[in-house]
Parts: C-alpha cells; structure tokens; sequence
C-alpha cells in the first residue's frame, strides 16, 4: 500500500482481496493476473509494485488450502491474542491492588506467563500437528528418483 495513492486503498484493498477468496491456486494465480490487468491502467505503479512481489504474494497457494488463511493473514490473530492477555495481567494486578515487593509481581505475571504458554501448547494451536505434517508433505519434492549412476563404488569385488 506504500505505492498506492490514500485515495485508492479501499479499492486496491477490494481487489486483493479477491484474490485471496479464490478456491484454488490455479484460481488465485488467474485472478492475481486480472487484478494487474485492472490495476495497470489506473495505476500503474501499484501494477508494477504487486507483479515485483508476486511470488511473495502468492506464496501461500503452496500450502493446502486449510493453511492458507493462517499464513497469509496479517497477524491480527497474533494481536488481539497479545492484546488480550495484557488485559488479563492488568485486570489481575488490579484485583491485587498493592504488591509487597517488587519480585511478587514478577511471581504474578510469570505464573500467569506460564499458565497462558501451558494453554496454547496443549489446546490451542494456531498449526496443528496434523496440519503442518499436510502442508510438509504437500510442499516437499518427491525424492523418489533413483540415486545418479554416476558415482563409481569405491571398491568392486
């Protein structure tokens, strides 16, 4: 959005947008290429800027589409989840009031640090086990070929 003139954005923000909407990767890639087109005569350097960033762009359409919202979103998830906590050790040290010292407030808050880790590691992933082990098959080469003949062994009988 740095290229993009203030004006612009909710268009320009409309139009990616729809690339994200697509079904597949062959869908994405299409409507990325009409977005260009549309962008191109209106505004060309946003045009020019986006086909630069392409693959960066589309980096996502590797993974299985289950994935895909999680890595191409932009973090809010990450945010509201930082956001809420902090609120959670406010509301907490309120409730306290005043702390004898100084290393008390640090047992609070690493308690509660501790007790939100031992919470996301058990039941919340933003990437499930089962997800990333899809997305590490769809996305490794298949290793399958045979090895090259081109190596003589070092010893023959």
């Amino acid at each position: 959005m740095a290229v993009t003139p203030k004006s612009s954005w909710p268009w320009v923000k409309a139009l990616l947008h729809s690339v994200y909407d697509q079904p597949d990767a062959a869908s994405v890639h299409a409507q990325f290429n009409r977005v260009l087109d549309a962008l191109e005569t209106k505004l060309p350097q946003v045009a020019a800027h986006l086909d630069r960033a392409r693959a960066d762009v589309l980096a996502f359409t590797v993974f299985p589409r289950e994935l895909w919202r999680r890595v191409w979103s932009n973090g809010r998830c990450g945010r509201t989840t930082q956001e809420r906590l902090n609120r959670e050790i406010r509301r907490r040290t309120d409730f306290v009031g005043i702390f004898p010292d100084r290393d008390a407030l640090i047992r609070l808050v690493g308690a509660m640090l501790a007790e939100q880790h031992d919470e996301w590691t058990e039941a919340r992933r933003y990437l499930g086990l089962e997800l990333l082990a899809r997305a590490r098959t769809a996305t490794t080469p298949d290793t399958t070929e045979e090895a090259s003949t081109d190596i003589v062994p070092a010893l023959s009988a």
